[in-house]
């Protein structure tokens, strides 16, 4: 911890002074109390400078600023409703009271008051305090007020200075609650029911990623933080299940930047007795009811008015393969051997190791030649067989798995498939993807296989970043900014 400033330790001693008085800087609790948008809308009624004594009220929040004018002070309390003006007067709590709430208070501190509606002669809905209650002292001063935080790791590395000093940042992150909330009842009322999965496994199938691994010192085995719920929600399916989605954390030991995080919310939703055409459907429904809600919610913010736009139907689509040779110039992509498609991702600049599969050189040639003409939100269908080891064969295209990708501008938002089901082809599938890389990213689960043996109904499934729904219809440019605690590097 820094060493305090001479401000922090004048702060320090008004909490001694408290304390010696018999007062507690850090009560227990403050009962009863209203919002401040309560509060304001209790002086709708009343004319410039004039009160309601019938009516008392109980405010708290966190004290922006003081201004004192002779036998009267104002204070600016908010609190995430809002913004409610504190009118303090010698004549209502008597001069030394009134003198020492003076010298004990600051910007910063959480306060309570109690108080009539009244409206100040300039016309400003506002409490006129009966008494007040100081709630916890806060030692740290807030951010400057006009400049606030400035250095953006400082402002992730510390959220909460972040959240107190700026009022959009609160919104936004109350928004996405909210819009999580709709997203969660779009399914609820198509008959899709939330579960949970485990967050721990032996295996962390269903994508290809590196994952985070500990040990478990009670099994004694290694075991590894999912990197998807796919697998075990598709048992769930084997079991009986019909309709399951979950929204939790998932965990990748990779990238850290605009669009990744190493930790990240995914939602994923698995139908029995239907494909993928089915959950496009149901998926274009949920994107436009989010991003209805989300103007509701920011009905004045630019950004989100253009962001949301982008997740209004109809929506483009375009053929993975067509899409790729048309912008690439390049043809028979299907029929090139792994080297030769290595080659020309190398070509266009990809990094990936020499051991990567077929299909992440294909991705990778998808990335540089047709990524950057996305303009809209955009559904990317069909997708050769060697990108994906969990999708069923196309039923009329050779050589391709019934799958498709929403794109938006900047980056991928959404996977779906319809389900592979038979249990011989998943196990040559992943036994193939482990000899074309020599790694366990494509991980081999035993036992997911032994669950398809016991039968698994025809199946669509689909998985989301939430996190990279929310930067999208909100308009941020940053996945950071949609985390309240993202990771971020060492200073």
């Amino acid at each position: 911890m820094a060493e305090e400033t001479a401000l922090e330790h004048e702060r320090r001693e008004k909490v001694a002074r408290m304390r010696a008085a018999g007062r507690d800087p850090y009560p227990y609790t403050f009962p009863g109390r209203v919002t401040t948008e309560v509060a304001r809308a209790a002086c709708g009624s009343l004319a410039p400078g004039t009160e309601n004594g019938a009516e008392t009220l109980r405010v708290a929040g966190r004290l922006k600023a003081i201004r004192q004018h002779g036998k009267t002070t104002f204070i600016d309390l908010d609190d995430l409703a809002g913004s409610l003006q504190l009118m303090i007067r010698v004549d209502e709590l008597g001069e030394a009271a009134y003198r020492s709430w003076l010298s004990d208070l600051d910007p910063g501190d959480l306060l309570g008051a109690d108080g009539n509606p009244a409206v100040s002669r300039r016309g400003e809905p506002s409490l006129l305090v009966r008494s007040l209650t100081l709630l916890a002292k806060a030692i740290a001063p807030p951010p400057e007020k006009f400049h606030g935080i400035q250095d953006v790791e400082a402002r992730l590395r510390r959220r909460y200075v972040d959240l107190l000093a700026n009022p959009d940042v609160r919104a936004r992150f109350r928004g996405r609650t909210l819009l999580v909330r709709e997203v969660r009842r779009y399914l609820d009322d198509a008959g899709f029911l939330e579960v949970e999965t485990p967050t721990l496994t032996p295996v962390a199938g269903g994508a290809a990623a590196a994952p985070f691994v500990t040990h478990c010192h009670y099994v004694d085995a290694d075991v590894q933080l999912r990197i998807a719920q796919e697998l075990a929600l598709k048992r769930l399916l084997v079991g009986g299940f019909e309709k399951v989605y979950e929204i939790g954390k998932v965990f990748r030991n990779e990238d850290l930047d605009s669009t990744h995080s190493p930790e990240f919310t995914e939602l994923e939703a698995y139908w029995a007795y239907a494909d993928y055409h089915d959950m496009r459907r149901l998926i274009e429904g949920l994107f436009e009811r989010v991003a209805a809600r989300a103007v509701e919610l920011f009905p004045d913010d630019p950004a989100v008015a253009k962001g949301a736009a982008l997740f209004r139907p109809p929506f483009a689509t375009v053929d993975f393969l067509d899409e790729l040779e048309a912008k690439s110039g390049l043809s028979g992509l299907l029929g090139k051997s792994r080297e030769e498609l290595r080659e020309l991702a190398r070509a266009a600049g990809s990094t990936v190791p020499d051991n990567s599969s077929t299909g992440t050189f294909l991705d990778k040639l998808f990335e540089h030649y047709v990524e950057p003409s996305i303009d809209r939100v955009t559904f990317v269908v069909d997708h050769p067989l060697a990108t994906t080891p969990l999708a069923k064969r196309h039923r009329s295209k050779p050589g391709r798995v019934e799958r498709f990708e929403v794109f938006t501008p900047g980056f991928e938002l959404a996977n779906a498939y319809t389900e592979l089901t038979d249990p011989d082809e998943q196990e040559a599938r992943f036994r193939e993807q482990l000899g074309e890389r020599g790694d366990d990213r494509y991980a081999f689960d035993a036992d997911f296989v032994e669950a398809l043996r016991y039968g698994l109904p025809p199946t669509t499934g689909i998985g989301f970043g939430v996190d990279r729904l929310i930067m999208g219809v909100l308009g941020i440019p940053s996945i950071k900014e949609t985390i309240l605690f993202p990771l971020t590097r060492d200073r």
